[in-house]
C-alpha cells in the first residue's frame, strides 16, 4: 500500500508559477513510476506528466510540454510538478498517482494509488 498526499496548490494569476508536491509513504517509493493527472470541472481526468523510477525518464502531455516539469526525490519520497507560465485552462484539481510497473505512462489504469487532489486555480 502506498499513501500519497499532495500539497502546494492555490490561486495564481495567468503567467505565474506554482509547484505541487506529492509525499509518499508505505511501500518502496523508488520502485514506482509517478504521474500527475488533472480534472477540470465538467471534464474527464486527463494525464499531465509522468516520471519513471529507474532512469528518471519523463513524459508530458502536449498541452503542458515546455511549461511543466516533473521531478522526484527518492530520498524524500516526494515527486514534484513545477508549473510555469500557467494559463486559465490549467485550472483543475491535480492528482498524483503511483504506478507499480515503474514505467512512465499516461494510462490511468496502470496507476494503483492516488492522492486526494490539490486545487489549482489560474485567474485571467
Amino acid at each position: 500500500q502506498v499513501q500519497l498526499v499532495e500539497s502546494g496548490g492555490g490561486l495564481v494569476q495567468a503567467g505565474g508559477s506554482l509547484r505541487l508536491s506529492c509525499a509518499a509513504s508505505g511501500r518502496t517509493f523508488s520502485n514506482y513510476a509517478m504521474g500527475w493527472f488533472r480534472q477540470a470541472p465538467g471534464k474527464e481526468r486527463e494525464f499531465v506528466a509522468a516520471i519513471s523510477w529507474s532512469d528518471g525518464s519523463t513524459y508530458y502531455a502536449d498541452s503542458v510540454k515546455g511549461r511543466f516539469t516533473i521531478s522526484r526525490d527518492n530520498a524524500k519520497n516526494t515527486v514534484y510538478l513545477q508549473m510555469n507560465n500557467l494559463k486559465p485552462e490549467d485550472t483543475a484539481v491535480y492528482y498524483c498517482a503511483a504506478d507499480p510497473t515503474g514505467w512512465a505512462t499516461s494510462l490511468e489504469s496502470t496507476y494503483h494509488y492516488w492522492g486526494q487532489g490539490a486545487q489549482v486555480t489560474v485567474s485571467s
